[in-house]
């Protein structure tokens, strides 16, 4: 058995030798020196029983006015490579002495930690994976753009907010002027992703990493900002890191790629030589993953489990100055009705902004309704009170749309997802508990031993799957899933359907499936909602609906998603 593992581990090695070089493929045909030339990345992290190692020997060279591609599964280490880059790694992460990024030609691993920060957010900037953990709660979106601006560049305020301005209207954010005195959690993920992918742009940068960029964006805000990003890049020769798990992006807009997997680099090529011939097996299996099949069979007859009729939320926007404000409501949802039955996957989609969330959350009951009428099993929720709620939250969960800021960052794995069980008096004894916990982790893809771990230890992917478990583990009827498989690769992502139809098969869940994905819409759900603006403007079966759009709005977005070469 021990020589077949040395032996299966020396013909990886080799191949890692061949498909993977130190050195890029077109090294050779180049007579610039890279702006950032990263030799022998290696982190581990230490955790309670030992050491984990992240990455091992990662090496890479990007060139001014390109873009390169890092691509691979959830936890194959891709982020930890960027923020070794960005000096950003946490007080568990232990870099290798041999490791060396060298940025116009002086190593940064080895400046200090004032310079690091110098560095940071002006001539190196990231756009990071989750926009909600990394935007302040308690100040607004302008501030926290301008602070980013005045902190590296000799600005009055005045100037930093005109800037600031600018930069949300290059972005494309709906009502920017009244988006800069907004809190973070009054705009959608969508929206939240857009304007960190502004304040990355805010002092034009000479490297952008840009990590899951367009994960929150719906199809066609994702070519509208991954075109922006190029045509910076060709103005001001800035060089680009996409770190991404979508390979319609990865062909379209990368000039070379990198594949990762289990903290190793597979294979490394020109993007046409990669796509056209890829040699190692992993990359090979990458390339043909793609959302497939379809919904499980509706039982005939199947009771409605979820009604809501003329359901209407609305938020008031402030605009104006401070002495004068000016107070706009803003109809999130505009009267909205549906109906879902059990055993039934309903999807909901549309652009980011469309209402979709605000939906979800109210039929769950957490927002606020201004009118309408919400039943779940027959029984009328709008009117009731938490503590009259509470019994029915084991039987109704949600999968936010961002798995770290809803994951309490001072609990473990094991405490998150106990806590639930404990509050809803599940499980005869704690032993009890905990192996369900195991069980859910498990049917989410996830090992059983990690309960002692904490959120920040694992990858965006990862922590969805966590997220997962967590709404399983109470075994409800309703789970309302808000992009649950937004932060996913493609392969994990068919693990997902395949999970989220396997226990809809076993438990008889209903799901109410919120996305703007629509290959995953289409492989996973039997009927659609098209959204736009808070209102419906389109509905039906999820195969009528994508193949023949009634609407012109539908048509766009199905176009977008399905007809991008």
């Amino acid at each position: 058995m021990r020589s077949i593992r040395i032996e299966r581990d020396m013909m990886q090695h080799a191949l890692v030798k061949s498909f993977a070089p130190p050195v890029r493929l077109d090294h050779d045909g180049r007579s610039e020196k890279p702006v950032i030339d990263a030799r022998n990345i290696a982190v581990d992290f230490k955790v309670e029983h030992g050491m984990i190692e992240a990455v091992k020997d990662i090496s890479f060279q990007l060139y001014r006015g390109e873009t390169i591609a890092i691509v691979g599964e959830s936890g194959s280490g891709k982020s930890v490579t960027a923020r070794t880059v960005m000096g950003l790694l946490s007080k568990r992460a232990v870099v290798s002495p041999k490791s060396t990024v060298e940025y116009n030609g002086a190593n940064i691993l080895k400046f200090s930690e004032r310079a690091r920060r110098k560095l940071r957010g002006d001539r190196i900037s990231m756009i990071f994976q989750e926009p909600m953990s990394s935007l302040n709660p308690i100040y607004t979106i302008g501030s926290q753009i301008v602070e980013a601006i005045r902190v590296h560049r000799k600005m009055s305020r005045r100037q930093a907010e005109a800037r600031a301005l600018e930069l949300l209207q290059q972005v494309q954010i709906p009502e920017p002027q009244a988006r800069l005195k907004q809190y973070p959690h009054q705009l959608s993920g969508g929206q939240r992703q857009r304007v960190m992918i502004a304040m990355a742009l805010a002092n034009d940068p000479d490297v952008l990493i840009a990590d899951e960029p367009t994960t929150a964006l719906d199809v066609t805000v994702q070519a509208q900002i991954l075109n922006l990003i190029r045509n910076l890049q060709k103005k001001l020769r800035m060089a680009v890191i996409l770190i991404t798990h979508d390979l319609t992006v990865v062909r379209q807009f990368s000039d070379y790629v990198y594949v990762m997997q289990h903290g190793e680099m597979r294979e490394h090529n020109v993007t046409e030589r990669l796509f056209a011939n890829p040699q190692h097996p992993y990359t090979c299996h990458l390339l043909a993953s793609e959302p497939c099949g379809q919904a499980n069979p509706l039982p005939q007859g199947a009771d409605v489990i979820l009604e809501a009729k003329d359901v209407r939320v609305s938020f008031m926007l402030r605009h104006g100055t401070f002495m004068r404000p000016d107070l706009r409501e803003l109809v999130a949802v505009d009267s909205l009705s549906l109906t879902l039955r059990r055993h039934e996957t309903l999807g909901l989609v549309g652009e980011s902004g469309s209402g979709k969330t605000t939906f979800g959350e109210a039929l769950l009951r957490l927002n606020t309704t201004d009118s309408g009428e919400i039943y779940f099993d027959g029984q009328p929720i709008q009117g009731c009170s938490r503590s009259q709620m509470r019994p029915l939250r084991s039987r109704m969960q949600v999968v936010f749309q961002d798995p770290f800021s809803s994951l309490n960052p001072r609990m473990t794995i094991g405490q998150i997802i106990e806590e639930g069980l404990v509050v809803n008096r599940i499980g005869a004894t704690r032993n009890d508990r905990i192996e369900r916990v195991r069980e859910a982790l498990i049917s989410a893809g996830m090992p059983g031993d990690i309960l002692s771990r904490f959120p920040h230890e694992f990858s965006g992917g990862q922590r969805q799957r966590i997220a997962i478990a967590r709404a399983v583990a109470l075994e409800p009827e309703f789970i309302v899933l808000d992009e649950p498989t937004s932060a996913l690769d493609l392969s994990v992502q068919a693990q997902i359907i395949e999970l989220l139809r396997k226990l809809q098969r076993e438990r008889g869940l209903s799901y109410i499936f919120i996305s703007h994905d629509l290959k995953v819409v289409r492989a996973l759900c039997h009927r659609v909602i098209v959204m736009q603006h808070g209102k419906i403007v389109e509905e039906g079966p999820v195969d009528e609906v994508l193949s023949h759009p009634k609407t012109a709005y539908t048509e766009r977005l199905v176009k977008a998603a399905f007809e991008v070469a």
